[in-house]
C-alpha cells in the first residue's frame, strides 16, 4: 500500500493528498484523520475517476501540530461521535487552517483578496457550546438510552458519557438524561433534547410525538429542580414550544460592554459560543465606526444582537429581518433596554431585495450585514445595480459576519467588482473550535 504525503486540509477537516505513482498517478486523495506535512496510508472508502476518499489506516510521520484529543468519544473508530472533525489538531492550528479556508475562498471564488487580515478572534476551546440538538433514541434490544450526537456519517446515536465541548454541567447531565429518558413512560417517543443556555438559564427543549403523562411530567420537575434546569416541551413544530411550568425565570445573555440584556427563547437563533459573540459583536462594531450622527442599517437583524449595541452609538439604527415575529421580538428587546427611539425594526424577505426596494430605504453611513448560511447574495446584486446605475450612494463601509465562506466570497465579488467597494479586512472567527465550520468577518470601503 502506498505511503502518501498529506498536503492540506479541506473544508471538512480532511486531510488532501496526491497518488504519485501507477495507474492513479495525480488522483486527489481526501484522507479523514490525517493531518499535513504527515506520511501515512489509507483505507479507500469510495473511489471516482478523479478522486478517493477514506480515512488514515496508517501513520509513519506524524506532525507536530497533532494533540491527544480532549474527549473519549472522538475518533475515526466505529461508533465514534461525529460532533467534532479537528480534535487531534492544535486550537491554534485549526484557526490557522480556517484562516487559509477564508482566504482561498475569497481568492478562488471571488478573485478578492483582502488588504489586511485581521488576528482571528479566538476563546476557550471547550466548555464552550452553549447551545446543541441531542438526539435521543431508545434502544429496546439492549434496553438502554442514548442521549447525545450521532455516530461520524451515521443515522445512528453515539453512546456518550460526556462531551468536554458542552459546558460542565451539562456535560455531567448526559448520564442522568439517560436515566430520566429510560424511566419514563414515552420514552420511545422523545426523538431530541435541545440545549440553550443563558448567562444564568439551562433550559432543555425535550421534543415528545406523543402526550405526556402525568407521571413523566413529574419526572421532569423532579429532574430539573435536582438539576437546575427549565424545561421546555415540543410537541410539534417550533412554533409550539412551551415552559413546562410558567413563571421560571429568563433566558437571556449579556453583551456587559455595551449594557445590554438579551432575552430569547430556546429555539430562537443565538451564537452557540456566548464568549466569542461578545467579542464579536465589539469587534465588529469597532470596525464599522459608527458616529453618534449616523444612520446605520443591521440586515438580518435577528433578536438584535448587533442591532441594539449599535443603537448604544448612533442616532438612528434600522433593523431589518425577514420575520414579522422576530421583528416584534427585537421590538421588545430594544424596548427591555431603553433604546426604543433610536431602533426601528421592518420585516421584509431579504433574498428577493431589488435595487428599487433597497434605493427606497434611503441613504445609510453604514451597514452591519450577517445573513444565514446561504449569504446576502441579493443585497450584494442590488448594491451592484444601484452602482451600474450611477445615481445611488451606498454606504460608507459595510461589516460582513459570514457563517459560510463561500458565500461571503461570493458576494464580495459582486461588491468589489461591480459594487464600488474594497476589501479592506477580513479574519476568522473561531465561534466552533474543533470542527471545520469557518465564521468569519470581512469589511468592505467605498472605493
Amino acid at each position: 500500500m502506498d505511503w502518501l504525503e498529506v498536503e492540506s486540509l479541506d473544508l471538512d477537516g480532511q486531510g488532501i493528498a496526491h497518488r504519485s505513482e501507477g495507474e492513479g498517478a495525480g488522483k486527489v486523495v481526501f484522507i479523514e484523520g490525517a493531518l499535513p506535512t504527515e506520511l501515512v496510508q489509507v483505507s479507500v472508502a469510495r473511489k471516482k475517476n478523479q478522486w478517493e476518499q477514506g480515512q488514515m489506516s496508517a501513520l509513519a510521520r506524524e506532525s507536530s501540530q497533532r494533540v491527544r484529543p480532549g474527549c473519549p468519544h472522538f475518533g475515526l473508530h466505529a461508533g465514534a461521535c461525529g460532533g467534532c472533525k479537528m480534535q487531534h489538531l492544535h486550537p491554534a492550528a485549526q484557526v490557522a487552517a480556517k484562516q487559509r479556508v477564508l482566504e482561498d475562498n475569497l481568492w478562488h471564488l471571488a478573485k478578492v483578496k483582502a488588504e489586511r487580515i485581521l488576528r482571528p478572534i479566538e476563546g476557550p476551546a471547550w466548555g464552550y457550546r452553549n447551545r446543541a440538538r441531542l438526539s435521543v433514541r431508545y434502544v429496546q434490544k439492549k434496553g438502554v438510552v442514548l442521549v447525545g450526537f450521532h455516530e461520524r456519517k451515521s443515522r445512528y446515536v453515539a453512546d456518550m458519557k460526556e462531551c468536554p465541548v458542552l459546558p460542565a454541567r451539562v456535560s455531567a447531565m448526559l448520564m442522568p438524561l439517560r436515566e430520566l429518558v429510560a424511566g419514563m413512560d414515552q420514552r420511545d417517543r422523545l426523538p431530541q433534547i435541545e440545549l440553550a443556555a443563558g448567562d444564568d438559564v439551562t433550559a432543555l427543549v425535550l421534543r415528545h410525538l406523543e402526550p405526556l403523562t402525568a407521571a413523566d411530567l413529574q419526572r421532569l420537575r423532579d429532574f430539573g429542580v435536582a438539576h437546575q434546569v427549565q424545561w421546555w416541551l415540543q410537541p410539534k413544530g417550533p412554533d409550539t414550544v412551551h415552559l413546562l411550568d410558567d413563571g421560571g425565570p429568563v433566558l437571556a445573555y449579556a453583551l456587559p460592554e455595551f449594557g445590554i440584556t438579551m432575552p430569547f427563547k430556546p429555539t430562537d437563533f443565538t451564537q452557540v459560543n456566548p464568549h466569542i459573540n461578545q467579542v464579536l459583536v465589539g469587534r465588529a462594531l469597532r470596525l464599522l465606526a459608527p458616529a453618534p450622527q449616523h444612520r446605520v442599517i443591521d440586515w438580518f437583524c435577528g433578536l438584535g444582537n448587533f442591532t441594539l449595541p449599535l443603537a448604544t452609538l448612533s442616532r438612528q439604527v434600522l433593523g431589518i429581518e425577514g420575520s414579522e415575529t422576530l421583528v416584534a421580538r427585537a421590538r421588545e428587546n430594544a424596548a427591555r433596554n431603553g433604546l426604543a427611539e433610536r431602533t426601528q425594526f421592518e420585516a421584509g424577505n431579504l433574498f428577493e431585495l431589488d435595487a428599487a426596494a433597497l434605493r427606497a430605504l434611503g441613504r445609510a453611513d453604514r451597514w452591519l450585514v450577517d445573513p444565514p448560511r446561504e449569504g446576502a447574495f441579493a443585497l450584494a446584486k442590488a448594491v451592484a445595480d444601484l452602482h451600474a446605475a450611477g445615481d445611488w450612494q451606498g454606504p460608507e463601509r459595510i461589516v460582513y459576519v459570514s457563517c459560510n465562506p463561500a458565500t461571503l466570497a461570493r458576494d464580495a465579488g459582486l461588491l468589489v467588482h461591480q459594487g464600488g467597494y474594497r476589501c479592506t479586512a477580513a479574519g476568522v472567527v473561531n465561534m466552533f473550535p474543533h470542527t471545520a465550520h469557518v465564521e468569519s468577518m470581512a469589511v468592505f470601503d467605498r472605493a
